[in-house]
């Protein structure tokens, strides 16, 4: 049986709970789910355990579903203790389209589907060049994607039995967003993977893995070098079994961008659900992470120095008190890796751990300064973090969430 979830002979529904934010088995897309009979689209925070295989994927939205209607607010889309629906689950923040479609444009931002059956393709309209397909647990060739609507085989030719498949954005935002637009499988549609943990980061380029597959720090950055998918906070978010939403863009910082440019650093754009669109803006109620890290500074520091302690720890103060705003309780951990030149690397956790203790002091606990730096092994281009490098720091990431959430 063939399922195509942006079906021609029915309309697709939309339905959008309050909230699904659930930490335990008992929420996610239960068996109260939206749907139409050519397939539907439903925003959830889903919960339970990590994706099968790989780990690291998001549980805040589904696609697909035979039948019912809008669940409540505590249990996401079905009601609490619900049967998860059939459904496509995506990966990230993304903007659902005339209640058929789908866009995302984070890094790392995409979608799993779980099926029982032989096949599984996609149609996708694609400026974001190449993405990271992984097949029961298995990481295969990259997938190359271009603009206009174009269809892709993702796997094909499997047992007929139960498969995880998944669909990453290898390359960062400013490409543009990904415009999804259905999934056709081979055989049954299951419920999504459902999740217990979930992390959110922001960065700059290091954390989008901006040419981290390049041979040497002499290559100028490309998509063709570009890779998520082995970032320090991808390679955690899979060993630790969490879902991770990526907030990064390359050259942004905290007050400077790099070269002390100053339009729209990251603390203007992080709320928003598309990166390159400043009206869209992403509905926190939907997914709330365990634990939040902020991997910036570098290009605060990057050319002409020190940005002013009072300038930067301001601006990093308000970042911390929107993030508390979006995410009541979450961890927040601070950083500032791999190490700056020099003494700006001091200059930096300085400043940083002056803006903790502002929030310390303000009664807000949860706020904590840390250290994943290591040294580099090797670079990729433009003196850039080496996938060895990610690998190392991913391992300093993986122990401090351990410690800090009991992981």
């Amino acid at each position: 049986m063939r399922w195509s979830l942006v079906g021609t002979t029915a309309a697709v529904v939309l339905a959008l709970a309050s909230s699904g934010c659930s930490s335990d088995d008992s929420g996610g897309v239960g068996s109260g789910g939206a749907a139409g009979t050519g397939g539907a689209l439903a925003s959830s925070g889903g919960s339970g355990g990590e994706t099968a295989g790989s780990g690291g994927t998001a549980g805040e939205s589904a696609a697909g579903g035979n039948g019912g209607s809008a669940g409540t607010a505590n249990g996401g889309v079905g009601g609490t203790g619900g049967v998860a629906e059939p459904g496509v689950h995506f990966v990230g923040r993304h903007v659902v389209e005339d209640d058929t479609t789908v866009r995302f444009g984070w890094s790392g931002s995409g979608l799993v589907v779980r099926f029982r059956g032989t096949a599984i393709r996609v149609t996708l309209d694609d400026p974001a060049h190449y993405f990271t397909v992984v097949v029961d647990g298995q990481v295969g060739p990259r997938l190359a994607t271009s603009s206009g609507e174009q269809h892709y085989t993702l796997a094909e030719g499997l047992p007929d039995s139960e498969h995880v498949v998944e669909l990453y954005r290898r390359t960062e935002g400013s490409y543009g967003s990904t415009h999804f637009l259905s999934v056709d499988i081979d055989g049954e549609l299951l419920a999504p993977p459902p999740v217990r943990r979930r992390i959110e980061v922001l960065g700059d380029s290091i954390t989008c893995g901006y040419g981290d597959e390049g041979p040497d720090q002499y290559c100028n950055f490309s998509a063709d070098t570009e890779n998520h998918y082995l970032t320090y906070e991808a390679i955690a978010a899979r060993e630790v079994g969490a879902e991770l939403s990526t907030i990064a863009w390359s050259g942004k910082g905290v007050v400077y961008n790099y070269g002390t440019d100053t339009n729209q650093p990251l603390p203007e754009i992080h709320r928003r659900a598309l990166p390159t669109q400043a009206s869209s803006v992403w509905d926190f109620s939907t997914w709330q992470p365990d634990a939040v890290l902020i991997n910036l500074g570098t290009n605060d520091f990057s050319t002409d120095g020190d940005p002013s302690e009072s300038l930067f720890v301001g601006e990093y103060v308000k970042l911390l008190e929107a993030l508390r705003s979006d995410y009541p309780d979450a961890l927040i951990l601070c950083t500032v890796a791999p190490k700056l030149f020099g003494n700006d690397q001091t200059q930096a956790e300085t400043y940083i751990a002056s803006a903790v203790a502002q929030r310390n002091g303000a009664g807000d606990t949860r706020v904590k300064q840390v250290d994943i730096s290591t040294e580099s092994t090797g670079f990729g281009c433009d003196w850039h973090p080496s996938l060895a490098t990610h690998q190392a720091m991913s391992a300093r990431l993986v122990t401090l969430l351990k410690d800090e959430l009991g992981w």
